[in-house]
């Protein structure tokens, strides 16, 4: 087997496969992707959907794959869709859901319960629905929707960031939830501003609070992009994954605003270096220790219509593992 040096102990050679698991970009992106295929500007039918996520699977770079994202009235569609595409076997993972909620209501709640009953009464579940998603813009709603959730369930609180977002997130907190920031789509209009992002991860570190992201993250650098796959389609200036993890990541270990609204706006691959084991960015260093903290307990995963987009891109950049 071919020998590589880990940067973090060059004395000692790691197997390819172990060198790759200590990569800096695999500590910081793995299980980082949720597949959005369903969504803009993909758009896909359920069963292109649910043959992509399986197919995904299987790639080398599905170290970078997390959950199948699915609105909650659509989950007996996947179950149909799916159904010979799930796992089969103790010895294979379950499909892992991120279930979106349209209302938080009692029917949505129940039907998801029953999603999950009748496959926890097949022996190993095939999939598991255990994530939910949902929106709320005020602290009520917020409370409102945790009071009606059951405590089995991990919630994600999407949340408006044009206004300061320290109450909502605070309540997110209380409520031992986490927070969910939506950064682009496919108009110019659905983008935050670096300020208003900032302000968010900002409040998030502050309060402790573990957060996700979701559309406009298809690049890991920030640029001008087309903003859909239409021929036709616009252009926009649209962040990048790294830039919005890395970000997170160095503001969990005490960056300032200003360096990270930089970060934030960093369009050259070419700043950010893999050293000792960790990633530079012009002067900041963040080691594997502490992009493993900021995995575990703050910047958590990003939606994405595409897969082999953001990992392909990695890839070219010389970035992926």
């Amino acid at each position: 087997m071919t020998e590589q040096v880990c940067r973090c102990c060059p004395a000692a050679p790691l197997p390819r496969y172990l060198f790759a698991m200590h990569h800096p970009f695999r500590l910081l992106l793995a299980g980082a992707v949720d597949y959005a295929g369903l969504f803009p500007p993909a758009g896909l039918d359920m069963p292109a959907a649910v043959r992509n996520y399986a197919d995904y699977l299987k790639f080398p770079d599905r170290w970078a794959l997390g959950r199948f994202v699915v609105p909650v009235a659509r989950l007996g569609e996947l179950e149909s869709a799916a159904a010979g595409l799930l796992p089969r076997s103790p010895s294979q993972d379950a499909w892992q859901l991120a279930v979106l909620l349209a209302t938080g209501s009692r029917e949505e709640l129940d039907g998801l319960g029953e999603f999950n009953c009748r496959h926890a009464a097949e022996g190993a579940p095939a999939t598991s629905a255990d994530v939910v998603e949902l929106k709320a813009d005020s602290v009520e709603s917020v409370e409102r929707a945790m009071a009606a959730v059951p405590a089995y369930l991990t919630v994600y609180i999407e949340i408006p960031i044009n206004r300061d977002p320290a109450d909502l997130i605070a309540a997110i907190g209380r409520a031992g939830a986490r927070a969910k920031v939506r950064t682009g789509g496919v108009t110019p209009d659905a983008f935050p501003t670096p300020r208003d992002l900032v302000r968010f991860l900002r409040a998030c570190a502050d309060a402790g609070v573990p957060c996700k992201a979701t559309a406009g993250l298809h690049h890991p650098l920030r640029a001008s992009y087309r903003l859909s796959y239409e021929p036709d389609s616009a252009t926009g200036v649209m962040y990048g994954f790294l830039n919005l993890f890395l970000a997170a990541a160095w503001l969990r270990a005490g960056m300032s605003d200003a360096d990270a609204e930089r970060l934030l706006e960093e369009r050259s691959a070419d700043s950010l270096r893999v050293s000792d084991g960790g990633i530079e960015w012009r002067g900041h260093r963040l080691d594997a220790d502490a992009l493993r903290l900021a995995r575990a307990d703050r910047i958590l995963s990003f939606g994405s219509c595409s897969f082999t987009e953001p990992v392909s891109e990695l890839r070219a950049l010389g970035l992926a593992p």
